[in-house]
């Protein structure tokens, strides 16, 4: 739910934060954001488990960041969004600083909650796409069903959580939904 707006946040009003207090800038608008349940958390530490156990044994280059981890979009209008997605998968290591990725990451994946419902399966997937994201992946829990988005291909696929979703960005990587036991 976003705050009441003033006139528009910027980033100056995301650090001026209290300390634990996490929020998203997207489009001039602060989002607040609740705590992750453990549920979420665990398909977040499954889903990095299974992408960095891949890329350690390809050698690959890209780096898997979970929330979180700031990533700063600037979108078609001008404005700066920093949005947390539950996980980045970066391939360009020029893109990221100590405070986070600037630019688009190559696979945004966001675990759906029920506060953040509107915002990833709208908001983001906008943002993403015309910000240059190649993979957006929206699991949502409570219906059991991955949607791959491959802007790349323009793209959408619907999976199960009974099913071996393949990632577009690489072309051997499976992740088998159906070993969760949650």
């Amino acid at each position: 739910m976003p705050l009441p707006k003033k006139t528009e946040y910027t980033l100056e009003d995301i650090y001026a934060l209290p300390d634990g207090q996490r929020a998203e800038l997207i489009s001039g608008q602060l989002y607040m954001m609740a705590p992750p349940s453990t549920r979420h958390q665990r398909l977040v530490n499954f889903l990095t488990t299974e992408i960095n156990l891949y890329i350690r044994k390809k050698q690959g280059r890209c780096e898997v960041l979970p929330a979180p981890f700031a990533v700063f979009l600037e979108d078609a209008d001008g404005n700066e969004n920093l949005v947390e997605p539950d996980i980045s998968v970066i391939c360009d290591p020029e893109k990221i600083d100590e405070k986070g990725c600037n630019g688009a990451p190559d696979w945004i994946i966001e675990i759906v909650s029920p506060a953040s419902k509107r915002m990833d399966y709208y908001n983001k997937l906008f943002k993403y796409r015309t910000a240059g994201v190649k993979e957006y992946w929206i699991v949502d829990p409570d219906k059991s069903r991955i949607i791959v988005y491959n802007f790349e291909q323009s793209t959408m696929e619907e999976y199960s959580f009974t099913d071996s979703v393949k990632a577009g960005i690489y072309s051997d990587l499976l992740i088998d939904f159906s070993i969760l036991n949650f």
